[in-house]
């Protein structure tokens, strides 16, 4: 599934827990990549990950406790 990150809302972002969601939930993430996306999304750009159809809800769970805005571009 692919999904379009949109925003970080919350107020003072955790940059570790962001790179690190990236890394476990985006297929083919490395870690530098992974902090490359990071640094993207808190600049407010958008970012599109794909996510395996096994990580689909923790995925979701992350992004919420992250206080990401997404949108589902793919299922």
């Amino acid at each position: 599934m692919k999904l379009n990150l949109i925003s970080c809302d919350a107020p003072k972002p955790d940059k570790r827990a962001l790179k690190k969601m990236f890394e476990e939930i985006a297929m083919g993430m490395d870690s530098s990549l992974a902090f490359e996306m990071t640094e993207i999304l808190l600049d407010g750009d958008p970012v599109e990950i794909e996510v395996s159809e096994k990580t689909t809800s923790s995925a979701y769970r992350s992004l919420r406790k992250l206080s990401i805005d997404y949108e589902i571009i793919e299922d």
